[in-house]
């Protein structure tokens, strides 16, 4: 079992109730990555689904999660139907509210009388060796999810701020045990990127996700997923992030957008 299987695992501990062991090795300064918070709700989502895979993944981010501390979920199924099943889930530490999410899921192989079909290209990145890892950067804070998660990032990324016009990030990542990617990982890998805003601000404070929309397009191939991640939107400090997955076949696989909150100064709760 891979230590991303392990340690986002679910008990039960009623219908439609679970209980998980949230790590902090998982964290980004105090607070868990939103990517891995998750994780085990989407377990919980899928177990009252009926069905495989997570097709559509939308969660709010009320409060940052607590690593070390156990977390109460429930479920409960929306709408069952023969496409997408929708699910609504909560996870809560301490008595409070910290993730809710609502989820679709159907299984990702059925298919219709359509054959039409078409897909976003992966962009030219650099080779693996050519790609900084995440942990030799400037960040600020300590993130033991670099101790998890694998990410080389482009090397553009040094760029002195005030040179970049776009504030976009092209990688690679996978989990640092080498396990490979399946389709219950790829909402944590695509909030798992630096937060592109800094290429153009500096590393100037916190960018914590109010809000993430995950669709899953594809089952990844063993191997790396390549990153592109870009912000075109900052306004009252708020902006729009966008990010897409592609496999080691260089099949498109999930794509997400999110709206994060950019504030200056220490990560705090």
């Amino acid at each position: 079992m891979s230590r991303f299987d392990d340690e986002t695992q679910i008990a039960p501990t009623g219908e439609g109730t679970w209980t998980a062991e949230i790590s902090d090795e998982w964290n980004i300064g105090p607070n868990a990555n939103g990517g891995y918070l998750l994780t085990p709700l989407l377990r919980a989502a899928r177990e009252v689904a009926g069905q495989p895979d997570p097709f559509t993944v939308t969660t709010h981010f009320l409060r940052p999660g607590i690593g070390n501390k156990t977390a109460e979920i429930s479920a409960d199924v929306i709408k069952s139907g023969r496409t997408m099943s929708t699910v609504s889930a909560s996870l809560s530490q301490q008595g409070k509210t910290r993730i809710h999410m609502v989820a679709g899921f159907g299984d990702l192989d059925a298919t219709t009388e359509h054959d039409a079909e078409w897909t976003i290209p992966m962009p030219d990145l650099p080779d693996l060796d050519q790609c900084i890892d995440r942990r030799e950067l400037n960040q600020g804070v300590q993130i033991n999810l670099m101790n998890r998660c694998e990410i080389r990032v482009d090397p553009k990324i040094q760029r002195d701020p005030s040179v970049v016009e776009t504030a976009e990030v092209l990688g690679w990542t996978r989990f640092r045990d080498e396990a490979d990617p399946d389709v219950m990982a790829l909402p944590f890998f695509a909030d798992a990127f630096p937060p592109t805003v800094f290429t153009r601000l500096g590393p100037i404070g916190w960018v914590p996700t109010l809000e993430l929309t995950v669709h899953v397009r594809r089952r990844p191939a063993a191997g790396w997923l390549a990153c592109q991640v870009w912000t075109d939107d900052v306004h009252n400090g708020k902006l729009i992030e966008s990010v897409r997955l592609w496999d080691s076949t260089g099949d498109l696989v999930a794509q997400g957008r999110q709206l994060g909150y950019l504030i200056t100064g220490n990560i705090g709760g």
